[in-house]
């Protein structure tokens, strides 16, 4: 009797499914964030190039004329 009540107890308990969800979401939110840094990644390129050259042509001023 005792064995059939474990085996009760095992398949009634639903802490497993929980930790599963949780995995489940987490992996599934990792993935988006990759997929919209790879969506994003050559814009953020362009952007950085493009302030890179304006800085780089801008001459500071070291005197007070």
């Amino acid at each position: 009797m005792k064995l059939f009540d474990l085996i009760r107890s095992f398949r009634n308990d639903e802490d497993g499914a929980v930790t599963v969800d949780w995995v489940v979401l987490t992996a599934a939110i990792v993935g988006l964030g990759v997929a919209v840094l790879t969506a994003v990644e050559g814009g953020i390129e362009s952007v950085t190039n493009e302030i890179t050259a304006e800085l780089s042509r801008d001459r500071v001023k070291t005197t007070f004329n």
